[in-house]
Formats: C-alpha cells, structure tokens, sequence
C-alpha cells in the first residue's frame, strides 16, 4: 500500500491519507502499511492469519511523536511490522471506546499504570495477548528495543499458541469484571463523603499541593469534592488544601504565564517543568475549579488565571463557526517547549535591560536556565506573590509588595512586560494544532465559559458559549443522534456517552446562564436519547458506547474519573438536576440506581471516583432552588444575577421567571410572583421555600 513517489513528494504513503484526524494524518508517509480501525483491516488480519499491531496516540503526545520518528519512520521496523502484523494506528480522541478497553488491557501485562503512544499485540478476533506503552528502537532505559519486541511477538503467537491464549483469558476476565458493577445495598449517607475526603486528604501532599507525587497532574475533580465538603461541614482544610494547590499551581511553569492557559501536568513535584501540550479539558475544568477558589476567597489571582486562560482560548483554540479546537503539541520546530521556553537575553533585548531585570527576578529567569538551559518563567519562589523593589526605569519606585492581580503600577509594569512577550512569541513557529472539534471536550469548555460569564458577568463570555453550542448543535447533531467529532466542518463517528453527558450538561448550564426555555428542552431532548442507548435497564446506570455502536471485545462501564470527569458522574448530575427543574421522578430514580451501582467504588477508590461523589452530595444536600421573578435585562435583576454567582452554592438550580407564566415554568417558579415590581427571589430547599426576598442582605442569608 507504501509506494515510492517523485522526488517531489513523499517517499511512502498508506491507507491513513484518507483520514481526517490530525494524529492519523501524521503517519500517512510513514513506510508502515497502516490502516485505520475497520473492517478492511480486521477482515486482512482474519484471512491471513495474523496478529494486529495496535498503535494508539494522539496528535500533542510528545512520546508519540520521539515513537514516530524513532520506529514508525524507520524502513527497516516497517519492514518488521509489515511482515509481522496487520497494522492499525488509532486516534485516542476519536476512538476513546478502543482507548478504554486496550488500555486496561495493557496494564493488566504491564502491572502498572498505561499512557501513549500505547502498543497492543491483538489476536485477529481484536483480543489483546501483549501489549506496552512506548518501546526504543534499541534497548534503553531498561527496557528492549521495538524490533527485539516484534520478532519476540511474532514468534510467541505462532509457536506459543497456549500461553497468548491464557493471557487472552485473563485480560477478558479483568475487562468482564471492570465492567459488571453490582449495586449495593448499604445506604448513601454523607459518612460516605467523610470517609472519601479522610482519603483524599491523607494522599495530599502538603508543600506543593496537589495530589502523591511526580509526575503531577492538576486534576480538578477531587478538588471539588474538597470544596463541597468545605460546604457541608465548614470544616477549613478541605478549602486550605484547595487554595493552596491553586496557589502553586498557578504559580508553576505548568501555567503559561505568557500566554495564558495550563499545560498537561508537571513532569516535577512543584509544578516547574511541563509536559507542554495543551488540552481542552484541562483548560476547561481548570476555568471552573479557579472560578471556585476566587469564589471562597476573592483572591485576584485567582480572577487572573481565569481571564487569562479564556484568553488564550479565545485567541487560540476557538474555530471560526465556534466550535473548540482539541489541544497544542507540546513540540514545534522537533523540540519539545521551545515555543514556550525564553533566553535571559533575549527577555531583556524585548524589555530593555530594567524591566528585563525586574521581569527575569520576578519570574525566575536565569543565565543557565531552569529546563536543558532554557527558562520556564514562573513564580514558585514568589510564593504566589510578587515583590517589586526594584526603580522604575524613569527613576520612581516600584510600589512595594504589589499583589500579582491586584491594580497598582508594579502590575502594570509586569503586565505590559507579558505582552510585550507574548507579541515576539507569537511570531515563533507554533505548536501544531489539533482542528478536531470533539463534543464532549466543548461540552466542557462549554460549561468553563458560562459559568465566567455569570460570575464575572463578561458579554464576550456568553458570546462564546452561545455560538460554540449552535457549531454543536448544527455540525455534531444530526437525526437525532450526536458525532463523536466535527473535522472540516463533517460530523464523523458515533457519539459515546462522554458527548451525550457534557452537552446536556452545557445546555443545562445554558438554560441556567439565559433562561432560554429551548437550552433545557435540548438538553432533556438528548438526555432522551442518551438513556435509549446507553442505559443499562438490568443493573443502571450508562454503558460507554451506544446499543448500536460495532461490537467490542467489551462494553465497558465503569464510574471512574480519567483526564475528564466520568461519563457516568456527569449523566447522574444531569438526571439531579433535570428531576429539580421537572419534578419528574424517572430522572431521580435513574441518578439514585447510578449512585447504588458505583457506591462501593465511591468508598474504595474516592480519587478515581471524585465527580460521582460530587453527585452525590448534590443528591444528599438537595440544591437549592433558586427563582428569580422579574426581567432579565433590568440593572437590579443583572445585579442579583452577578451576586448569585459570585457566592460558592454548588448545589443549587436558578430559575429567572417573568412573573406572566409563559415560557418555561419550573415546579419551583409555579405561582411566584414579583414584589412592589422589584426583582424578587424565592429559595426553596428541600421541600421548602422561602418568603419572597427584594435585596440581597436577605437572599445572602438564604444562601
């Protein structure tokens, strides 16, 4: 299927020309003879009696790039992998259902934990008998060259026929297990939540913030169920845990503090050096957990980092139509971080040598650098805080102590700095750019902008969400039934449960953030469809791909949380809050069966199983349920609206009636009516609502 070409043009091209995915499209010159995931590949592997080489990545994975140009370039490994293998590159962003299950399957050989570029040896009926992660081309760092492995492969699955079918055996049974929850029968109480954040506290880790060790990754879910312990109790570590770590977080290389925005994880235990990608979601869950910290502790940084991120998005990874673009590599030019990296001296021949020397000592600039030479600017020895006490460059002094946020000249000095930047950055050459467009990814990214713009009351915001929903809407749904991806504007691949959850739960947010009757009719609309292929009427809750999704060598269904927020947690808090706005009782029963499915889960593995717990302390706690009567577009409502959401109540649901009873009328908003023409809120909690209020004094203390 490889053929040399004119001098001109590449040397070798394969079956993946014809593919969509940026990562695919990457190795379509390479001398492998790869397919993409289908039939044709898995009919060949069937005829000829061969092994499937399973290669998985994604387009910003560093290693899978140093994987490509090590192996899957090299015509004597293609050579291998030719006569050895039926060869199959997947795309983990397009194909996460494919990405779950070898996954899994790779760490039951590997005992430990997984990653990319994944390398899975399948029989021809897709079962896994060996597999890794990333393998040299010779032998390093412990571990055999990739050629060594093939040949070793090759050979055991023609001559050692019983032992890869014991390995078979063994994965099938493991994924046949992660797949079978069985629900409980011990009660959901909140000694459940006290038990889960004991845990979460006791694998903290106190310096650094964050959770264990290098490498460390920002992962907010449990951080969220820190705070709504916080909540509950009032309890002051969970918060102090949280805004410590959003502190270093913020402070370390890990953020772009250039350009906004945070980079995958940190390679370290402080938060320095960055494996330099960019994801969507992380940028997405990160918007929400910030807007939280600044909720509980109006600390302007936290505002910052914020407004800073959705600034990068706005400037990098929005498509023109709308939609959200899938992530940044972390290589340009062949190196990974050189975009991001800086020179000593070129900081100070683009600021000049004073405020080049007050940027590099704010920012930990040095001579010899702080990653192979280079610099990462950051703030982890500022503590979070910026001292300025060097002159102005005009001779004045810099106003000391100048809080990083706060207005003063130290910060605007130090601003400008940044931008002054950021304009010679961005005329490097840059990351490549991943232009999937993935639903449940802008499901997420969705809900980050929306709940800025009812917190921070910014119209760009609103804007932004609005038109990325009606891409979705237009490109991703079609008869009924949601795409997994939007590439060149074409809807591609069945949705999974992932797209279904976050984009009912951005439109549930839409409805929140507009009053829009047609967001929450949209969000029940596909939450219909969602239960119709995903649930699971024997034991409850979603499997992860729908009822007439291709047959897999399993069905997965699990509750854990992975880089994003599980299927299942999401799908549970969609059906809470869509029972509080309907009072439909099949959404609580379908939330409650979920909840019983994964409870001995939630006690086992609270790490893994954060945004559950989230869920079910919004089932145990009951929201409150906000109504507001009056327009929408008066100053005073605009103000109560800001106020609202500038408080931390992460249980709550917020209805804006008119006051006529048309449009869409809650359960909750029946009969309420407005006071003295004046803005009015009713709180209703657990069965129980309040005496109309007309200022914010007393709304505060209903909250």
């Amino acid at each position: 299927m490889y053929d040399a070409c004119m001098s001109d043009t590449p040397k070798y091209r394969n079956r993946l020309l014809q593919e969509t995915s940026p990562y695919l499209l990457q190795h379509a010159h390479n001398p492998v003879d790869w397919y993409p995931w289908g039939e044709e590949a898995l009919a060949r592997a069937k005829a000829e009696n061969k092994p499937i080489l399973l290669s998985i990545g994604y387009s910003a994975c560093h290693w899978c790039h140093v994987m490509e140009r090590e192996s899957f370039e090299n015509p004597d490994i293609a050579k291998i992998m030719n006569e050895h293998f039926i060869n199959i590159k997947v795309d983990r962003e397009e194909r996460p259902d494919l990405d779950d299950i070898y996954q899994k399957s790779a760490q039951a050989f590997m005992r430990r934990g997984g990653g990319w570029p994944l390398t899975v040896f399948l029989t021809p009926d897709q079962e896994p008998f060996w597999g890794g992660t990333y393998f040299p081309p010779t032998p390093r760092y412990g571990m055999p060259g990739f050629p060594e492995v093939l040949l070793g492969v090759a050979e055991a699955y023609t001559k050692e026929h019983e032992q890869v079918q014991q390995n078979v055996h063994k994965v099938k049974a493991g994924l046949q297990h992660i797949s079978s929850p069985q629900p409980s029968t011990d009660p959901l109480t909140e000694e459940l939540l006290d038990g889960a954040v004991k845990d979460l506290s006791s694998f903290y880790e106190p310096v650094h913030g964050g959770f264990g060790d290098a490498p460390k990754f920002p992962t907010p879910p449990p951080f969220h169920a820190l705070l709504r312990q916080f909540a509950r109790t009032k309890d002051p570590p969970p918060l102090d845990m949280t805004l410590h770590s959003l502190w270093k977080m913020g402070a370390g290389g890990i953020y772009d503090h250039i350009g906004g925005g945070f980079h995958r994880y940190s390679t370290d235990g402080q938060w320095l050096v960055p494996h330099f990608e960019k994801m969507l979601y992380d940028n997405a869950q990160l918007v929400r957990l910030y807007l939280d910290g600044w909720r509980l502790s109006r600390e302007p940084r936290f505002k910052q980092v914020v407004e800073e991120t959705l600034a990068y998005i706005r400037r990098e990874m929005v498509h023109p139509d709308g939609g959200f673009y899938t992530a940044q590599d972390a290589d340009s030019e062949g190196h990974e971080g050189k975009y991001f990296v800086w020179d000593q001296t070129e900081i100070k021949a683009v600021l000049g040598s004073d405020l080049g020397e007050i940027f590099c000592r704010v920012y930990d600039i040095t001579d010899h650098g702080n990653f192979e030479g280079k610099n990462i600017p950051n703030l982890i020895h500022a503590n979070g805080r910026v001292v300025f006490t060097p002159s102005h460059p005009s001779g004045a002094p810099i106003a000391p102590q100048a809080a990083m946020g706060h207005e003063g000249e130290g910060e605007r000095l130090i601003a400008e700095a940044r931008r002054k930047l950021l304009e010679v950055r961005e005329r490097r050459v840059k990351p490549l750019r991943d232009e999937k467009i993935l639903t449940s990814w802008n499901g997420l990214m969705i809900s980050g902008v929306l709940d800025a713009y009812q917190t921070l009351g910014r119209p760009t915001y609103l804007e932004m969400a609005e038109k990325a929903l009606g891409f979705l809407l237009e490109r991703a749904y079609k008869n009924g039934r949601l795409f997994r991806t939007v590439t060149g504007g074409i809807g591609k691949l069945n949705g999974y449960l992932d797209d279904y959850a976050f984009l009912s739960a951005a439109l549930i947010d839409a409805f929140e953030a507009t009053a829009k009757p047609t967001y929450l009719d949209k969000a029940r609309e596909l939450t219909a469809v969602m239960v119709e292929q995903f649930w699971d009427p024997q034991t409850g809750g979603c499997f992860f791909t729908g009822k007439d999704h291709e047959s897999l060598l399993q069905r997965m269904k699990t509750g854990e949380d992975s880089a994003i927020p599980s299927g299942n947690a999401v799908a549970t808090m969609n059906f809470l809050r869509l029972y509080f706005y309907t009072g439909e009782q099949p959404y609580l029963d379908k939330a409650e069966q979920t909840l019983r499915l994964f409870r001995t889960h939630m006690d086992q593995n609270p790490f893994g199983m954060a945004s559950m717990l989230c869920a079910l302390d919004f089932y145990l706690s009951k929201p409150k349920e906000i109504v507001l009567v009056g327009k929408r577009d008066t100053p005073e409502m605009k103000d109560l609206l800001a106020k609202i959401a500038s408080r931390y109540v992460p249980n709550k649901t917020l209805v804006l009636a008119d006051g006529t009873g048309s449009g869409y009328v809650p359960a909750a908003a029946k009969g309420k009516t407005a006071i003295d023409g004046k803005p009015t809120a009713y709180v209703c909690h657990n069965f129980t609502c309040s005496q109309p209020a007309t200022d914010w004094e007393t709304l505060e203390k209903l909250l």
